[in-house]
């Protein structure tokens, strides 16, 4: 089982993925309907983006409010997500 870990950050994240859903949906709507690449390529960057915002939000707060720099252990965890930004 595991213990809950809430951030305060976690709505602004759940926001933004929720952005990048529409944006998914959105997508697969235009392929199917055959929309220009240059359209569906916009619209995956916008995908990428939210995305990729969500998830150097949720890093960047764990960082900030869960590690302790002087704890061997987690400095081992800083390291390890670090490799995710």
């Amino acid at each position: 089982m595991t213990k809950s870990h809430t951030h305060a950050s976690h709505p602004k994240v759940v926001s933004r993925l929720k952005r990048a859903e529409g944006h998914l949906r959105s997508v697969i709507a235009m392929i199917e309907e055959g929309r220009p690449c240059l359209d569906v390529a916009q619209q995956l960057q916008a995908v990428e983006s939210a995305i990729r915002n969500a998830k150097q939000e949720l890093i960047h707060d764990h960082m900030d409010h869960c590690l302790d720099a002087d704890d061997s252990q987690d400095r081992s965890e800083l390291k390890a997500i670090s490799r995710y930004l």
